[in-house]
């Protein structure tokens, strides 16, 4: 090639890549779909606005963790302690109580709870009747929409010892009276069944909305090869929603640390404290009563590294399984 046909343009577009009339072309095409999906995207604006405001610009208030956080002083002037609040948590003698705890509320309702809605959506599922179906459906979906108050105050007044519904009814049968709101052996199933009965129903939707997906021809095609229907739930059902159970699955790892406040809260007293302290509690105690604004701070951060690393572990092993995974 001669010295003649090479144009300071070609050299420039060599030297850096796309040319302006590609990178224009593609910033027009992208304007191209984002009009063309103009109303998907108003419809996913409050939701995105939502996590701007309410999740994102929050964040700013992480520094606070390692700083002596004032009021008066702001974030700006206030001063920077490093670590500190980090190892006075981790050295404080309740974080192993803490941490046991939120484990053990965590786990349960991972192995109780999790699988709860996928076993009512199979159940439902295989339901012909759909007046019947659809009633189910209504009734265990309708505590979804109650508040964790008034849970609390309905399992009062089944479960209290003195005038309880349930203790009344042992009685009458020659039985002993349960202390089911003040044993410590108790709370944490007591609270594991709380949300089965709550949320179940939220997720039984979810699972059913992914059956309705399925290729009817593969129950079609199970049928003449002889298959029954527990066979077909086994061979079908479970695999066609195996990417939503483990997407939830993986969402629900990263609140391992995050059992919930209120139900806690309501539930909780002097006589099982021992095992319902977790961490949500113990930051409001100390940040919101005792006005410890940057330990409490340290303390919620560490709950977000920690739901970060079990996302990210239990996103690489599904990856490692041959599945999608969350992303």
């Amino acid at each position: 090639m001669s010295k003649a046909s090479i144009s300071p343009d070609s050299i420039l577009h060599g030297k850096r890549g796309k040319s302006p009339t590609k990178s224009r072309m593609k910033s027009k095409q992208i304007m191209n779909i984002v009009f063309r999906d103009r109303f998907l995207y108003l419809l996913a604006l409050p939701g995105i606005l939502f996590f701007i405001i309410f999740k994102y610009v929050p964040m700013w208030g992480l520094v606070i963790a390692f700083q002596n956080y004032s009021p008066y002083a702001g974030i700006l002037k206030s001063d920077w302690v490093g670590l500190e609040h980090f190892a006075r948590f981790f050295g404080n003698e309740d974080f192993y109580l803490l941490l046991r705890n939120t484990l053990a509320i965590s786990t349960l309702n991972i192995l109780l709870f999790f699988p709860a809605p996928i076993l009512f959506s199979i159940m439902l599922n295989e339901v012909r009747h759909m007046v019947f179906k659809r009633v189910v459906q209504t009734v265990i979906y309708f505590p979804y929409f109650l508040s964790w108050v008034i849970i609390a105050g309905l399992s009062f007044i089944m479960l209290g010892q003195s005038e309880g519904v349930v203790n009344a009814i042992l009685v009458f049968l020659g039985f002993d009276k349960i202390a089911f709101l003040t044993s410590p052996g108790l709370f944490w199933i007591m609270l594991t069944l709380q949300t089965i009965w709550k949320d179940a129903g939220f997720g039984t939707v979810i699972f059913l909305a992914a059956i309705a997906g399925i290729d009817p021809t593969l129950y079609e095609a199970a049928k003449m090869d002889g298959a029954s229907r527990l066979k077909q739930i086994r061979h079908v059902t479970l695999p066609g929603i195996r990417n939503v159970i483990i997407v939830l699955l993986i969402l629900r790892l990263g609140d391992v640390m995050d059992v919930g406040f209120e139900q806690v809260f309501l539930m909780g007293s002097a006589a099982v404290s021992n095992v319902s302290d977790v961490f949500d509690t113990y930051v409001y105690r100390n940040g919101i009563l005792n006005g410890e604004f940057s330990y409490t701070a340290s303390v919620g951060l560490f709950k977000s590294f920690v739901g970060l690393i079990m996302v990210v572990a239990a996103n690489k092993l599904a990856k490692m399984f041959g599945q999608d995974g969350l992303y």
